[in-house]
């Protein structure tokens, strides 16, 4: 099975990285030539032409940044292209794009699953991402091999924009938890609470999230380098699910408030940085 991965970032190298350590024949597609010189070394097939990538395979397999980056890489050739090639799009876009996608690859002879998925770098690189998969359940059988090395149990969750939608649920509580614990945790700082008096009675609590002893450590130390997920992408993704949100008639107000922290952030030089640091604006450093 011969497989085109699209998209060197965070999580498209250890994705194809996955995928070609399970005996799967990969070629790597990168705009930028440098980023494709380590899969040249391990003798893995590369290209910075979009359209080498895909008549390398039949599947091609999207982990780009966005809407406007997956139009640009596979509609910018012949319409040929794409005639009995299935693409199977991991990355976090809306509803409504993932169905404008579904359109534009059927009428082009191509099939379209759409398969987001939960986690970051570690469970790439181990074979445990969550995968939600959107589309018909046939092509989602048949897309099973490919998705079982991602994630040890891919979940099939309906028609296309189901998975979309889903996926951005699950980041806006990124967005949510993060500054919902920001805050408390900036309070309990500034009055003098013991800190693990105050984590021992939360994960006691109904209230308690894994992600917030994940969080804890870069909060106390103010340490965000290195991300997984940068805060840049926390504001695309929370963009996305307000634009869902409005198309779907629901009160996001709440949400609006964080986009607002997560844009102070942003204009603070912390996009490149662990999406964590939106504490910083919430909580900012008070002199000793």
């Amino acid at each position: 099975m011969k497989i085109s991965v699209f998209g060197m970032g965070l999580m498209g190298a250890p994705i194809a990285m996955k995928l070609a350590q399970s005996r799967f024949s990969v070629t790597v597609y990168n705009r930028t030539a440098e980023k494709l010189e380590p899969f040249k070394k391990l003798g893995l097939g590369t290209t910075s032409v979009a359209n080498e990538a895909i008549a390398a395979s039949d599947y091609l397999l999207l982990t780009l940044s966005d809407f406007s980056a997956i139009n640009a890489v596979l509609f910018s050739g012949t319409s040929s292209d794409l005639i009995g090639k299935t693409i199977i799009q991991m990355g976090t876009i809306a509803p409504k794009e993932s169905k404008i996608l579904e359109k534009k690859i059927t009428e082009l002879g191509g099939q379209y699953l759409e398969a987001p998925v939960l986690g970051s770098i570690p469970q790439a690189k181990s074979g445990t991402l969550l995968v939600m998969a959107g589309g018909t359940e046939m092509l989602f059988s048949e897309c099973l091999p490919i998705l079982q090395v991602l994630g040890e149990t891919p979940t099939y969750i309906g028609k296309i924009g189901s998975a979309a939608a889903l996926k951005l649920a699950l980041n806006q509580l990124i967005a949510s938890l993060t500054a919902g614990f920001s805050l408390s945790l900036g309070l309990i700082q500034r009055e003098g609470v013991d800190l693990e008096k105050f984590m021992t009675i939360l994960r006691a609590s109904a209230l308690y999230a894994p992600t917030f002893d994940k969080k804890l450590q870069r909060m106390g130390d103010r340490q965000f380098e290195n991300p997984n997920f940068p805060t840049k992408h926390l504001l695309k993704d929370t963009n996305l699910f307000l634009q869902a949100a409005e198309d779907a008639e629901l009160n996001a107000g709440g949400l609006i408030g964080i986009r607002n922290i997560i844009e102070q952030a942003i204009a603070n030089q912390l996009a490149e940085l662990d999406y964590s640091a939106i504490f910083e604006i919430i909580a900012p450093a008070t002199e000793p």
